[in-house]
């Protein structure tokens, strides 16, 4: 059998700064075979963690960013992008031509699903490999299915992200040297959602609902987690009969609990009540010397940099969402709103490191993919788009209490559309906007994306879908191009 390496994040990580003694620091084991490493619990432990280790590695690509320049950069949060190729990727102008060789190029990296391919890659062989280690090599059964309830979780986790992305897409279920999923055509969208459903299904049934470390709170799958990305993959298909149901096993758990508003930024540090999942960069020996921090954040939240933002807000998009000056979110996350330059602080965690008389600011944030307010309102979304105004009304309220404000006013025919404009609020700048905005117009027709991005004819061509970058395309020649850009690159 072919020799094959484990990912380990201190070999992958971009931009983390050193860290030790963290289940995303495992010492890499690059001369392993599948013959020989698949022996006991802290093996099966090991290759998880590589799982998650190389999910960060996607969502950091680009310099940082990637996360917050598929889900937030090309929507109406902010006014520019004073930064190489995130203005293309801002204007949707996601065509640009790009050399085959010049792979550090933001553009590139931000239409290439190789890293994607490579956790899948470690998710089956987790997969296919777990089951064959003898159950009294564990600490327990439950300690075994666990592990192999997480794999099924990531596996499902990077097919469904990389669907929202691109559509269809090639879909691997078995192990190899795949990177960029060579000669395999791009699997219907709907095939790869049901392979979804079908490794949730499996997590589901696997994971516990506590963690054995309470260390790993968030950024490690449980059972919450699982429900949390069935209820999104439910309500990315517009079945939301079956999103409302699964929202209810988290609610009904009583699982999460909402953080104090006036608390709000504990949220991005990580591990809070309310986190139901995360990517773990927020601890004191982990951190990005980049990322959305640099470019969202000035002095004095961010020492090093003097002048303005390098990604500005759009200031009639915050005038539009926090019309209401009690809004505790506005009053807590956000800063110099009196200014030219407003700044969502979200992401201001941040310590100095100095060396080689360079001073280094490094921020400590959790990616925060899902919680329970951002549960709350999909369900909101839910019960409005089937109808149930008055008890979708409720969920809206309650999340729009905690936050200092009272009962929302608008019309039925209005409600789903408020729904999207709350997560807005609730959300804004944690990676959810655009497929948010996309779900807005699949189900009303209403565009957010400002017509100079994205027509309605755009959309309806499927342009809120990425091209593929022709790199992948001169490597695997069974690949066709993304419809809407097919002419176009």
């Amino acid at each position: 059998m072919k020799k094959l390496t484990i990912y380990i994040c201190c070999v992958i990580g971009i931009g983390m700064a050193s860290s030790c003694k963290k289940f995303l620091d495992e010492k890499p084991i690059s001369v392993s075979t599948d013959l020989t490493f698949w022996k006991n619990e802290s093996d099966a432990d090991k290759a998880v963690a590589a799982g998650y280790a190389l999910l960060r590695k996607t969502l950091n690509k680009a310099d940082g960013l990637a996360f917050y320049a598929y889900g937030d950069l090309p929507t109406d949060e902010f006014a520019s992008a004073n930064e190489y190729r995130f203005d293309n990727v801002l204007r949707m102008e996601w065509a640009i031509s790009v050399a085959s060789a010049e792979t550090w190029d933001r553009m590139m990296q931000m239409r290439r699903y190789d890293t994607f391919y490579s956790a899948i890659d470690q998710t089956n062989r987790c997969i296919k490999f777990i089951p064959t280690i003898a159950d009294d090599k564990f600490s327990s059964p439950t300690a075994k299915n666990n592990l192999l309830g997480e794999a099924y979780f990531l596996r499902a986790f990077n097919y469904f992200y990389m669907t929202r992305i691109w559509g269809d897409i090639p879909l691997v279920k078995e192990t190899g040297a795949i990177t960029e999923a060579v000669d395999l055509p791009r699997s219907k969208a709907a095939d790869v959602i049901a392979q979804c459903l079908s490794d949730l299904n499996n997590a589901i049934n696997l994971l516990n609902w506590d963690y054995a470390n309470s260390g790993n709170r968030a950024v490690r799958a449980n059972k919450g987690a699982a429900y949390a990305l069935l209820a999104h993959l439910y309500a990315w298909q517009g079945d939301y009969q079956n999103c409302n149901t699964t929202i209810d096993k988290i609610i009904d758990q009583n699982f999460y609990q909402y953080v104090n508003r006036d608390n709000y930024l504990s949220i991005y540090k990580g591990k809070s009540t309310e986190g139901i999942f995360e990517i773990a960069q927020s601890d004191e020996n982990e951190g990005s010397a980049g990322g959305i921090s640099n470019y969202t954040l000035k002095s004095p939240y961010l020492s090093t940099r003097t002048d303005n933002s390098i990604f500005p807000l759009n200031q009639n998009t915050l005038n539009t969402l926090f019309s209401n000056s009690d809004d505790k979110r506005f009053k807590t996350a956000f800063a110099l709103t009196n200014s030219t330059d407003p700044l969502c602080i979200k992401y201001s965690n941040i310590t100095y490191v100095n060396g080689q008389n360079v001073i280094t600011p490094v921020a400590h944030n959790n990616i925060i993919i899902f919680r329970l307010a951002d549960i709350k309102l999909l369900k909101a979304e839910a019960l409005a788009a089937l109808g149930q105004f008055d008890q979708s009304r409720t969920v809206l309220n309650e999340v729009r209490s905690i936050s200092g404000l009272g009962v929302w006013v608008g019309t039925n025919a209005n409600l789903f559309e408020g729904i999207i404009d709350e997560r807005g609020r609730e959300l804004f700048l944690e990676g959810h906007r655009f497929y948010d905005l996309v779900r807005l117009g699949k189900k009303t027709g209403i565009m957010k994306f400002g017509a100079e991005k994205m027509t309605k004819a755009d959309f309806d061509a499927g342009k809120y879908y990425w091209p593929l970058d022709p790199a992948l395309m001169n490597i695997n020649k069974k690949l066709t191009q993304t419809p809407f850009w097919s002419s176009k690159l």
